[in-house]
């Protein structure tokens, strides 16, 4: 028989369980986050693949993992109090060119938000339809400044390692072909930029051209990187391989590499978006 005294102590214990528990059910769990893909789809056929490819990876990826995925092509939904309602923003394809969208996305970022960018959404050239108007951007947030050049054709490649990090365990990453950028800048010359996988020298040559300046046989090419300033990853890779050659109906032509068919890429990049997520909830105090 229990005392009154053992009665109350069961009670209290009792009551403090269901207290925790109630706590722990309302905390925040770690894959219950939300992302938010921009993207444009339009002109090239590889990018375009790439969203479409990007959109359903992502998509099914998050039934499993337990987070909320929702993409648009409405850029006029990058004001500063939608972005902030969710914990990780891509730019799958493109960039915002309205002003405000712009002063939005800074505002965001500059107050703890998360982003990811892939391929494209980095590029901007002189005399161009995507000119280098935006020096926070291009020249600050990633520091690499204008488009340089690259290869051609996509051709898989070998990434190693040039900094670890809890979302970048692996020593190398088996990419698919992709599209290889260089820039303009420098990104070893800038204090701010962590660089995480460059291009192993096992992958040269890179490129099949059939310009020479299209393959590429020696030098130092990041391709991930991060901003120590910034909640933010940036990655080179987002451009399938298409069969340009053969038209398979009007303006369809068959895509014969996915991106997210690499595993490595894939592990990596679930990595990085938790991260990023559990950062900007961090940083945002929540």
């Amino acid at each position: 028989m229990y005392s009154l005294k053992n009665l109350k102590i069961v009670l209290f214990i009792l009551l403090i369980t269901i207290f925790s528990n109630n706590l722990k059910s309302q905390k925040i769990k770690v894959g219950d986050f939300t992302v938010l893909a921009f993207y444009t789809g339009k002109n090239d056929m590889a990018h375009i693949s790439f969203v479409k490819e990007a959109n359903h990876y992502f998509d099914s990826l998050s039934i499993v993992k337990h987070f909320e995925y929702q993409s648009t092509d409405d850029w006029n939904r990058m004001t500063f109090d939608e972005l902030s309602k969710y914990d990780v923003i891509l730019f799958l394809d493109t960039r915002p060119e309205d002003p405000d969208q712009r002063k939005a996305f800074q505002k965001y970022m500059e107050k703890g938000g998360s982003w990811m960018g892939f391929h494209f959404s980095a590029f901007s050239l002189e005399k161009s339809a995507h000119e280098n108007n935006w020096s926070w951007y291009h020249d600050t947030f990633l520091g690499s400044g204008d488009y340089k050049s690259n290869t051609w054709r996509p051709t898989s490649a070998v990434l190693k390692r040039i900094a670890k990090n809890k979302f970048s365990p692996e020593k190398f990453i088996n990419a698919s072909p992709n599209e290889w950028y260089a820039w303009k800048n420098d990104l070893r010359r800038n204090n701010d930029i962590e660089i995480l996988y460059a291009i192993d020298e096992r992958s040269f040559p890179l490129g099949t051209g059939p310009k020479k300046h299209e393959i590429w046989t020696e030098g130092f090419y990041p391709i991930i990187w991060k901003n120590k300033n910034y909640n933010m990853i940036y990655s080179n890779i987002g451009h399938n391989d298409m069969d340009y050659e053969h038209q398979y109906g009007k303006n369809s032509v068959r895509t014969l590499s996915f991106t997210f068919r690499s595993k490595d890429y894939g592990d990596f990049i679930i990595n990085a978006i938790y991260f990023l997520a559990k950062e900007k909830r961090r940083r945002f105090g929540l």
